[in-house]
C-alpha cells in the first residue's frame, strides 16, 4: 500500500498489527524488491533505523508484521482450512501435544532472547508455521465445544 501511495490505510495497517508484533526491519520481510531480507547491521550500513524503518521504492517496503508473526499467521490459516473441512472428526490437542509443537519456538525465541544467538529468518518461519498449527489445533475445537449452535466435536482431552 505505501508502494501505492496509500500512506493512510498503510499507516492504519502498521498501526493495527503494532499491537501483535515489534514490527523490527531486520526481522521482517520486504516486497516489492528482489531482497527480502535485511540484517540489523545491513540496515545501519545503509543509514537506515533498523527498528522503525517502513522501506522505500530503492530497497522495497517492510510487512507489517515480522517474519514469525507471518509463520505464525500461516500456520493458523493452514490448519483453519483442513479443520474447517474435517473438525467433525479432528479432536482438540491436547495440553502435551501443544507444548511438544510449540516448544521450537520456545526454544529458539528464549535462546535469542537471552543473547545466545540471533535467531534466523528460516527458523523464525520453521518454527513459527508449527506453533500457528498448534494454535489452531488446540483452540479451534474448543471454539466448537463452546458455540452450541455448531455440531459438537470429538472429545476434549486433558
Amino acid at each position: 500500500m505505501l508502494a501505492a501511495g496509500a500512506t493512510s490505510t498503510a499507516s492504519d495497517l502498521y498501526r493495527f498489527f503494532h499491537l501483535l508484533c515489534h514490527q523490527w526491519a531486520f526481522r521482517s520481510f520486504f516486497v516489492l524488491r528482489p531482497q527480502a531480507t535485511f540484517s540489523r547491521d545491513q540496515l545501519i550500513t545503509l543509514g537506515v533505523d533498523p527498528y522503525t524503518f517502513l522501506g522505500d521504492a530503492q530497497m522495497g517496503w517492510k510487512m507489517a508484521f515480522c517474519e514469525r508473526n507471518l509463520a505464525i499467521f500461516v500456520g493458523l490459516l493452514a490448519l483453519g482450512l483442513a479443520f474447517g473441512s474435517v473438525h467433525r472428526q479432528m479432536p482438540p490437542a491436547s495440553f502435551a501435544q501443544f507444548a511438544v509443537l510449540v516448544s521450537p519456538m520456545a526454544l529458539d525465541g528464549l535462546t535469542q532472547l537471552v543473547g545466545w544467538r540471533e535467531s534466523t529468518w528460516e527458523l523464525r518461519i520453521a518454527t513459527g508455521v508449527p506453533f500457528g498449527i498448534a494454535s489452531g489445533w488446540f483452540l479451534y475445537p474448543r471454539f466448537l465445544l463452546a458455540a452450541p449452535y455448531v455440531a459438537p466435536v470429538t472429545q476434549v482431552r486433558y
